[in-house]
């Protein structure tokens, strides 16, 4: 991979990069350090995918997302991604509704939980992937009722999981983390940088 214009790296030569993901927050950070690629999001339904341990749920899922958009390409280095949100070690994914999201919300009040992603890389053309992960510990200052329904209202946490996105509203929530900022967005980018530049 070379450099390319003001990005760290955008050139994969002949192969397109394929973001195998709708997340709009993942795009975000793909630009943000000067990737250019399509988007073709995965067919995989997360509801039914129950890995309990978090580190092979989000590894399994994201290879699970990769392989998918590559077994309908013949060329494209693809990229999937998984994030959860785990606390006393249950996974919390994305809320079924607002009641829910609710309810998770006053379950992270006032507690340090931990956010997983899991990431592959994956060549279309002869199935060569790589995966890893990155853990990111966030503690929530005591919240009260007023303030998560209202950040529940403007709709913001329903594709989020664990129902909360700390790029938007619910930054204020937020009172210290422990590691990647970025994992929390939704992709760890100084991790998935260094796995990308040594990944042939």
């Amino acid at each position: 991979m070379k450099n390319k214009g003001s990005g760290l790296l955008t050139d994969p030569g002949t192969s397109p990069i394929v973001l195998a993901s709708q997340s709009p927050r993942r795009a975000y950070l793909l630009q943000l350090i000067g990737f250019e690629f399509l988007i073709q999001p995965a067919q995989v339904d997360e509801t039914k995918f129950s890995e309990p341990d978090p580190a092979k749920h989000v590894l399994q899922l994201s290879y699970l997302k990769a392989s998918n958009v590559g077994d309908v390409r013949t060329d494209g280095l693809i990229i999937g991604a998984d994030t959860i949100v785990v606390l006393d070690g249950e996974i919390l994914g994305k809320p079924a509704d607002a009641n829910e999201a609710v309810n998770m919300l006053k379950r992270l009040s006032g507690k340090t939980h931990r956010v997983y992603t899991g990431f592959t890389l994956l060549r279309a053309d002869n199935n060569h992937s790589v995966s890893d992960f990155e853990v990111t510990r966030v503690h929530f200052r005591d919240l009260n009722d007023d303030e998560i329904s209202s950040y529940v209202d403007t709709g913001n946490p329903m594709d989020k999981a664990g129902a909360y996105g700390i790029q938007d509203q619910s930054a204020v929530f937020v009172d210290r983390i422990d590691g990647c900022f970025y994992n929390v967005v939704g992709f760890p980018l100084a991790k998935f940088y260094k796995v990308f530049m040594k990944f042939e």
